[in-house]
């Protein structure tokens, strides 16, 4: 039997309950045998905060995850460089793990972008895609999507990071180590 790895991809700028969440309602729906958060390099549709390091970034997810025994990092985009696209990611991860099946978890606002990832179609071949709604927006789609039923959380990165910008308070937003971990760094500028 092959082994079944959801890869939660995103760039955690910062990880956030959200993520957390979803990542878990996936890992129990489905049951597989482990979550990888895949921290993006450069995503293709996204400018990057620039304050914010490649390893701030892992640091905060290492923070995040731990104490979880099915959650991981992939760093495959990290050490690749470059625009991340899905597709070449993928590919290489199938190459190196020919015996798992890779389920790729994407939001509702994910899902109304897929027809315009970069090789889309080849990448369906590669990956089974997992959706989880997401407010605002449509999980309608030609492409062959697994919806997951997950609370739906309206958090995103970005109102955290301006939150922390202006001193507002992360409390029950992110884990407290997270919170630690930005304060004790001065990210964001303002927290």
């Amino acid at each position: 039997m092959s082994k079944r790895t959801g890869i939660l991809g995103g760039t955690f700028n910062p990880p956030h309950l959200g993520h957390l969440i979803i990542a878990n309602e996936v890992l129990e729906a489905l049951q597989l045998d482990e979550i990888r958060f895949m921290p993006n390099h450069t995503p293709p549709h996204k400018k990057m905060t620039q304050s914010v390091t490649d390893d701030d970034r892992v640091s905060m997810l290492l923070a995040a995850i731990e104490g979880h025994p099915k959650f991981s990092i992939e760093r495959i985009e990290l050490e690749r460089k470059g625009t991340s696209y899905t597709y070449d990611t993928m590919k290489l991860l199938r190459e190196r793990e020919p015996g798992t099946s890779f389920f790729f978890i994407i939001g509702g606002d994910m899902i109304e972008y897929l027809p315009k990832w970069y090789k889309i179609d080849e990448l369906c071949e590669l990956v089974q895609f997992v959706g989880v709604s997401r407010p605002g927006y449509s999980a309608n789609t030609t492409y062959p999507v697994e919806l997951i039923d997950t609370p739906e959380i309206h958090l995103s990165s970005t109102m955290l990071r301006e939150r922390a910008a202006n001193g507002g308070s992360l409390r029950y937003l992110l884990p407290d180590r997270v919170i630690e971990y930005i304060k004790g760094n001065r990210l964001y500028d303002g927290s």
